[in-house]
Parts: structure tokens; C-alpha cells; sequence
């Protein structure tokens, strides 16, 4: 059984930044991708980013070239550093381990923990 706790969010204003942490703890967490989803009032979860096990990352396309996803392995931990934070960010940012499936194909299968919140204000 994998657990997250995500961590870092706040409220920012438009054009600042935020670094987001997941630490990972249980079986299998370094052998698996990992990514971010957020969810906003009324919208399905979606995905934000991914990184594979070796590291080669993926964006969803309104956030690419504002966000870097990264991973220590060492750590149990995956980062997601946010800049240039736009009022349609706002959401809640889940991280989770995920199937890699190609392009941005990232499918989660471990548990969802409470998520942080992110708000950017305009």
C-alpha cells in the first residue's frame, strides 16, 4: 500500500511561483512513474505532469514551459515547481504513482491523499 502527502501550496499571485513536494512511502514507489493531477470546482481531475522512473518528463499543455516536475529517488520525493502562476492554477494538486503508457499517458494507481491546495489570485 503506497501513501502520498503532498505539500507547498498557498495562495500566490498571478506571475509568482510555488514548489510543490509529494513524498512517497511503500512498496514499489522508485520503479514506478509519478505525476501530478490538480482538480477545480465543477472539472474532472486532470493531468498535469509526469515523470518516468528514469526521469524523461511530460506536461499537459497549458502548463508547459511554467512547470518542472522532478523525482529523488532517494527521497521517496517528487517536486513541482510552479512558475509564472496563472488564476486559471487554482486548483487542488493531487500527486500519485501512475502507469507510463506513452506521450502523456500517466494512469493512477495508488491512493489519492488529501491534495494541497493551490490559489492564484488576479
Amino acid at each position: 500500500q503506497v501513501q502520498v502527502v503532498e505539500s507547498g501550496g498557498g495562495l500566490v499571485q498571478a506571475g509568482g511561483s510555488l514548489r510543490l513536494s509529494c513524498v512517497a512511502s511503500g512498496s514499489g514507489v522508485n520503479i514506478n512513474a509519478m505525476a501530478w493531477f490538480r482538480q477545480s470546482p465543477g472539472n474532472q481531475r486532470e493531468l498535469v505532469a509526469g515523470v518516468t522512473r528514469s526521469g524523461s518528463t511530460n506536461y499537459a499543455d497549458s502548463v508547459r514551459g511554467r512547470f518542472t516536475i522532478s523525482r529523488d529517488n532517494a527521497k521517496n520525493t517528487v517536486y513541482l515547481q510552479m512558475n509564472s502562476l496563472k488564476p486559471e492554477d487554482t486548483a487542488v494538486y493531487y500527486c500519485n504513482l501512475a502507469g507510463y503508457y506513452g506521450g502523456s499517458a500517466y494512469l493512477p494507481f495508488g491512493s489519492w491523499g488529501q491534495g494541497t491546495q493551490v490559489t492564484v489570485s488576479s
